[in-house]
């Protein structure tokens, strides 16, 4: 598995890490060895969240890794702050109870990496940084970042805080690539032109910040992958795949690492084998056309 830095920090982590939204789902049992068998293809990159299945999936993972010889000190963990029942809330008050309640679900004295979830539009950057510094300093929390993020948003915080953020996560994947499209479409008057990400992935490339794609196989009408509503895109991953002794599945995370960006992969999979076979397109690195060719065939317009 190939590492990068995540921003400018100091962390070394795998390129592909594993999201564990819905590991509430599993037992501790299942929970040991979907972990386990993250950890052996070479992930050491856990995202968590305090609203995934309410804790339970922090307190499940918790419980699970216990279950496995992996220790705290060999893997790394991020999880997020911010989303409430029907609002969002930054304030220095809910982001500092939320780390200290992930920290005792996950049973750990501190978080790699706290990002900031949703954007909350009633943000006092001021109560941010109060509590990204008593949370530093407290050696709680490690780094920061945030999550859903325009550039505007993330430079309002940055006037305020202390700590550099290290990553956005963001949506994208074959069949959502508005952060590319926008990019490609300058200067026409098509539908692609429109920008809605406000050229988050240029500023993430400017300022050093890691873009961890989030819902990485999934479409309008739920995963792409062998669905049959998206059967060209599919074809063509199958095709190019061939190339390189990997299916469809590993191809849709190999297109997204092929960008020179240098994202991380979130997955949400609670499959082991579905996790040893995304994990091969860490040795993938498409060609220039191979990776416009699925693009197009996504049903996306090249100018």
């Amino acid at each position: 598995m190939k590492k990068i830095k995540l921003g400018r920090s100091d962390l070394s982590v795998s390129e592909i890490a594993l999201g564990c939204m819905r590991m509430d789902k599993l037992d501790v049992k299942e929970a040991a060895e979907v972990i386990e068998t993250a950890y052996d293809e070479g992930v050491n990159f856990y995202d968590h969240a305090d609203i995934y299945g309410k804790g339970e999936s922090e307190q499940r993972f918790s419980e699970a890794l216990k279950k496995t010889s992996i220790k705290r000190d060999d893997i790394l963990l991020q999880s997020k702050a911010g989303i409430r029942s029907g609002f969002f809330d930054f304030s220095k008050e809910h982001i500092i109870s939320t780390v200290e309640g992930s920290l005792k679900r996950l049973d750990t004295d501190y978080l790699d990496v706290l990002l900031l979830h949703r954007p909350d539009a009633l943000v006092e950057p001021e109560e941010v940084a109060e509590a990204f510094n008593q949370l530093h300093s407290a050696g709680k929390v490690k780094h920061f970042g945030v999550s859903n993020h325009s550039p505007l948003q993330i430079e309002l915080l940055k006037k305020y805080i202390d700590q550099e953020l290290i990553a956005n996560q963001l949506q994208f994947s074959v069949m959502h690539t508005g952060m590319v499209d926008a990019g490609i479409h300058v200067n026409t008057k098509n539908e692609n032109s429109i920008d809605h990400d406000r050229a988050i992935l240029d500023y993430s490339r400017i300022n050093d910040m890691t873009i961890q794609p989030w819902s990485p196989v999934h479409a309008e009408k739920g995963v792409f992958l062998n669905n049959p509503e998206y059967q060209e895109v599919n074809d063509k991953l199958t095709e190019i795949g061939k190339k390189y002794d990997v299916d469809n599945e590993a191809m849709a995370i190999a297109w997204i690492l092929r960008h020179p960006a240098e994202m991380q992969v979130i997955l949400g999979t609670m499959t082991p084998e579905r996790i040893r076979n995304y994990s091969k397109a860490s040795g993938v690195t498409m060609t220039r056309e191979e990776w416009y060719s699925i693009y197009r065939a996504a049903g996306n317009i090249v100018p």
